[in-house]
């Protein structure tokens, strides 16, 4: 369920804009994205888990806000992120 350091930094390393970048908009999305994906899973398996449900939306919040971010910041990157991680907006 939780993210291991290899998976964690190869995500990183994938949407990293440049050397070092860990706190950029579209890494931060996309390990939120992983995170909420994981959950999903888990709540499919676990109904009755409300804290986890509780988590999930926290997560699936923060994204949006990230997203509306980087909608708002520059329109391009935001398409190209959407569809490299499969989002539907």
């Amino acid at each position: 369920m939780t993210l291991t350091q290899d998976e964690k930094q190869n995500i990183i390393e994938e949407y990293a804009r440049h050397e070092g970048d860990t706190g950029s908009p579209e890494v931060q999305i996309a390990l939120l994205t992983n995170e909420i994906n994981n959950l999903n899973d888990h709540m499919h398996t676990h109904s009755g888990d409300y804290h986890s449900q509780r988590g999930l939306m926290k997560k699936i919040g923060h994204r949006r806000n990230l997203l509306a971010y980087l909608r708002k910041k520059d329109i391009t990157r935001y398409r190209d992120l959407i569809q490299k991680l499969g989002l539907r907006r």
